[in-house]
């Protein structure tokens, strides 16, 4: 696949663009608006040109899924085969057993779906400390591919006494049902400041992630190839929301999309959202796109206490498209079934990453993606421009293409949400997602 990327000032522009091209308007605004190192900010400019990736079917074209190619060129896959059910429940009942927590169980689900391919299993060493040290890890082909977030299965000194030199063990869900078997296990220490000093930048206490996940976990840490016995379920009425990135891209390919454009959010989507996602589509039409489709793709796993739980947002998603505000034709919302790290510039790649995974080709990235307020300071943890900037220069996502948010507030003269003029500021009024979430979340609860 051709990686379309903005041309940079100075540097030749195909003779088919005249200046006052919809595409080339577009990328010049978009090189003003964002000046920071445009050779890498990532638009593409038309679409890509016919190739293997589309077909021929009764005389039309129709587009595959695979509008991006996975990382490491295939989906990793890891739920095995329904007719080896039996044998692996007999062969785990001889194992040596791992309870997951809650949040092991999301990333098992992450793993299992194919959302970290190439990634076979919770990290061995080499792997953890490629992620942690270089927020990527190479390929045998001497590629590399991005990996911001290490996934790791942390074990106590009990667990590792029990386990001992035996090279399979049995991952059990929090109620205690067989979930997996991990194989030719491999176990080293876990330097738990280490780890939180690299993802977060600081160690300071009260980051949600930390008191959920690795304060209390063990001084230990298990990797090696996961196979997981069944798809993973949460019976809470959602479920049918939990798209994998096998049956995104089969719906993508259903739809015909020429483009998809991806957007996470962990809070309602407001009046501000709606206008930057209907107004990223007008750009890919003008672009030349036929079909670009939005996937709406809130973050399911843990979140912080104050976020609004995800029934709640799914229930006001949901009746977003119901009432119109964003198109149900080409607009797909499911459900990213990654735990959230509030690790800001860092996690944002991984947020990346893993819509590559599904088949989005554009991510959009806003204002202080994956970010949270500094959690002994009254400032923010990370500085708010920062991760729209790392993305457009991470390794390893060189072939998506990144949209910067464009700022979105109420104009109090057109009595309508608008892209925010800072030549008349005193006109706009500004509400955050984390406020609109509130304001959700009460009408919900009276």
């Amino acid at each position: 696949m051709a990686t379309h990327l903005l041309t940079p000032p100075g540097l030749h522009h195909p003779a088919s663009l005249s200046p006052s091209s919809s595409a080339a308007r577009l990328r010049a605004t978009a090189s003003l608006a964002h000046p920071l190192l445009p050779s890498r900010l990532r638009l593409a400019a038309a679409p890509p040109s016919p190739s293997p990736r589309h077909r021929r079917r009764s005389g039309m074209s129709v587009v595959r899924s695979s509008l991006i190619d996975p990382d490491g060129g295939a989906l990793v896959e890891l739920v095995a085969p329904p007719e080896r059910l039996p044998a692996l429940r007999a062969e785990a009942e001889a194992l040596p057993r791992v309870r997951l927590a809650p949040v092991d169980l999301q990333w098992a689900h992450v793993l299992a779906e194919g959302w970290a391919s190439p990634l076979r299993g919770f990290m061995r060493e080499a792997e953890y400390l490629q992620s942690l040290h270089f927020n990527c890890i190479r390929l045998p082909d001497g590629g590399l591919v991005n990996m911001s977030l290490p996934i790791v299965l942390a074990i106590g000194d009990a667990e590792k006494e029990q386990i001992g030199d035996k090279p399979d063990v049995a991952l059990e869900g929090p109620d205690g049902g067989v979930v997996a078997i991990l194989r030719r296990v491999e176990i080293y220490a876990h330097n738990k400041e280490e780890r939180i000093a690299r993802i977060w930048g600081t160690t300071a206490p009260g980051l949600p992630y930390v008191d959920e996940a690795i304060a209390s976990a063990g001084n230990w840490l298990i990797g090696g190839d996961l196979e997981v016995l069944e798809p993973i379920k949460y019976n809470d009425g959602l479920d049918h929301y939990r798209l994998s990135p096998r049956q995104l891209r089969n719906e993508f390919d259903k739809r015909g999309a020429d483009a998809v454009f991806a957007f996470q959010l962990r809070n309602p989507v407001h009046n501000g959202h709606a206008l930057l996602m209907n107004d990223t589509r007008r750009r890919l039409l003008e672009m030349g796109f036929k079909n670009p489709i939005l996937l709406l793709h809130p973050l399911g796993g843990f979140t912080k206490a104050d976020d609004v739980p995800l029934p709640v947002r799914m229930e006001q998603h949901s009746k977003v498209l119901e009432d119109g505000v964003l198109d149900p034709e080409t607009t797909i919302v499911s459900i990213f079934p990654s735990p959230m790290h509030y690790a800001g510039p860092t996690e944002v790649q991984w947020h990346a990453k893993a819509r590559i995974n599904a088949g989005a080709n554009f991510y959009i990235v806003g204002r202080d993606p994956a970010g949270m307020g500094h959690p002994t300071e009254k400032r923010d943890l990370y500085n708010p421009d920062h991760g729209k900037k790392v993305l457009s220069m991470a390794p390893g996502l060189e072939k998506l293409n990144i949209l910067p948010f464009k700022v979105a507030a109420y104009d109090t003269v057109a009595k309508k949400m608008a892209f925010f003029d800072p030549s008349r500021s005193q006109d706009f009024l500004f509400i955050s997602g984390t406020k609109v979430g509130s304001l959700v979340l009460t009408a919900f609860i009276t």
